[in-house]
């Protein structure tokens, strides 16, 4: 009886104490887990903890793939964008020449057939001008050595000097003097030496297709309705056609000089409409950086240093006249003691204007504007003076 008590509670210690290792394993693994969790912890924040780390730049790091993939496809569809405005503009001229012009000769006045002619001409030549000299002029680049450039900053992408307003385009992979954008369009960099070029174009394509709108509008109206009819006629031919006697005549078809003529009108209209509408728009946002003095690109960096330096209370809410293009600040009221926030590049609107167009004199309007002009603008781009056209010099304020 006590040998059988003595083995029974041998087998009870026994199993106390697997028990009691099980639960010292077991809490042994679950601190090193937390241990390890712990560790991973504080190296992921120690590689990736940063101060100005913000919303934005998350938002930047996850879109980074897609602006890697936009940067090469852009890259490689370049010379395809190009074929494409270069195709859609010659078959828009192509209709116009044999579509339209011998409907305009026979039934217009001699007033209006000169008006068509000296108008549509010159906006030709200023569309084809402005386009080739956009995508084959290079926007400029900075050179290599530094000591030909005093007050710049390297480029963090290509470990190279730059300029003020320049910036690294990722698809040329190059730094670009004065950089706008990067157009596929063009397959081209809109920079200093062609940003000039690029608005001309826009503006240009953009009143070409307003007046090609405006004037084949009833045409378009009665091509519009001619197809409709055909569409009828052709039904009520094949239901004929279906049911048809020995005696019984079909209904006329057009020929296809016919269909050809009005399909190529509605072509022309819808076409030239929807390029008026996104290419204006798309003007209007150019006219407006230019009036202050500002490309895409500044346009982005103005208003966060902006709004960070508002943050900090050195500057005011009030905007300086040169981003209102009025060349005087807007009376809003501010806290005295406190500059208001100012573009260095902005010299007013008109201003602006003269500098981006090159107009030293009142006949560059006609010579530099109006006709076609390859001069170059003002500056090298490495440097920005005050231009020459410039009436006044602009009080110094708070500026980047």
């Amino acid at each position: 009886m006590r040998s059988w008590q003595r083995m029974f509670a041998a087998v009870m210690r026994l199993l106390l104490k697997c028990l009691r290792l099980g639960q010292r394993r077991r809490f042994k693994l679950v601190r090193q887990a937390e241990q390890l969790w712990q560790y991973g912890h504080l190296c992921l924040r120690s590689l990736l903890y940063n101060s100005f780390t913000n919303g934005d730049v998350v938002l930047d790091s996850l879109f980074e793939p897609v602006y890697w993939l936009v940067d090469h496809v852009t890259r490689w569809f370049g010379v395809v964008f190009v074929a494409l405005v270069i195709g859609l503009t010659s078959s828009i001229v192509a209709i116009v020449y044999i579509c339209l012009l011998p409907l305009i000769l026979q039934t217009y006045t001699p007033a209006w057939i000169c008006w068509h002619l000296a108008y549509g001409h010159w906006n030709l030549i200023m569309i084809v001008f402005h386009y080739y000299m956009a995508i084959t002029t290079s926007p400029g680049h900075p050179p290599q050595a530094k000591d030909d450039l005093t007050g710049v900053s390297i480029c963090r992408k290509c470990i190279a000097p730059k300029p003020a307003r320049t910036h690294h385009c990722s698809i040329c992979n190059r730094c670009v003097l004065k950089m706008d954008h990067h157009c596929p369009w063009l397959n081209n960099c809109v920079g200093h030496y062609n940003h000039r070029y690029f608005f001309s174009f826009c503006l240009f394509m953009t009143m070409g297709c307003i007046y090609c709108s405006i004037s084949g509008w009833e045409m378009f109206r009665d091509a519009y309705a001619a197809i409709e009819r055909m569409k009828l006629l052709e039904k009520e031919r094949l239901q004929v056609a279906a049911n048809q006697t020995y005696y019984q005549t079909p209904p006329p078809t057009f020929s296809f000089h016919q269909r050809a003529f009005h399909k190529s009108v509605v072509y022309l209209w819808v076409l030239c409409s929807s390029v008026a509408l996104a290419l204006g728009a798309l003007t209007l946002w150019h006219a407006t950086l230019i009036t202050r003095g500002e490309t895409s690109i500044e346009r982005h960096i103005n208003k966060k240093e902006r709004q960070r330096l508002q943050k900090k209370g050195k500057v005011s809410t009030a905007r300086s006249g040169g981003e209102a293009g009025q060349g005087r600040a807007r009376r809003d009221v501010h806290l005295p003691g406190l500059q208001v926030f100012r573009n260095p590049y902005s010299y007013g609107g008109w201003d602006n204007w003269k500098v981006f167009l090159g107009v030293d004199v009142p006949r560059h309007w006609l010579t530099r504007v109006l006709l076609p002009s390859p001069h170059l603008p003002h500056g090298t781009g490495l440097s920005w003076d005050l231009p020459p056209c410039v009436t006044k010099q602009r009080a110094p304020l708070l500026a980047i």
